[in-house]
């Protein structure tokens, strides 16, 4: 597998207003168009967050532990739609309530992403697809014990950080 580099993406200014379109590749080789994606973070009753392990083929970040769903929005697709598609494809979930908890820009060497940021809670077993390589609930302690250590993608790290879990992480 691979990812599809002639795959469309909206471009879209600061607040999310498409002004535009590009390809996946155009978005990923250090061009810095600033299209949107979305992430949703799976937590379940106790309080653990699920982590999907990127497979070595992806072009961004291969072989790191991410955010349980992460996806691109499609040409013509909304943040809500998009969100659903990803947590179906990703993790065979489709009977979730997603809480909305911050939109901001992420730029990182390669790209510039406006990231929709949700988190759910559920106690379904989680099945991942094979568009990624597994992935598991983590204690907070744990995922805190592992940053800096490349384990997790610098997106995941930066988000769980300043979004999902900020404070002490001493």
């Amino acid at each position: 597998m691979k990812d599809n580099s002639e795959e469309m993406f909206p471009l879209v200014d600061e607040c999310g207003n498409i002004i535009g379109a590009a390809t996946r590749g155009e978005c990923h080789n250090g061009s810095k168009l600033l299209h949107p994606v979305v992430h949703l973070h799976v937590f379940n009753s106790r309080g653990q967050l699920y982590l999907q392990k990127r497979p070595d083929w992806k072009d961004i970040q291969p072989g790191k532990w991410d955010t349980a769903v992460g996806g691109h929005i499609n040409l013509g697709e909304n943040v809500e739609i998009a969100l659903r598609r990803e947590a179906k494809e990703e993790l065979n979930i489709a009977d979730f309530r997603p809480v909305s908890v911050k939109t901001y820009v992420f730029e990182s060497d390669r790209e510039r992403e406006l990231v929709n940021t949700f988190k759910t809670t559920i106690d379904e077993e989680v099945i991942p697809s094979e568009e990624l390589d597994g992935g598991r609930f983590w204690t907070i302690e744990d995922i805190i014990k592992n940053i800096g250590k490349d384990i997790f993608t610098p997106n995941f790290e930066n988000e769980f950080l300043n979004v999902i879990y900020p404070g002490n992480h001493t």
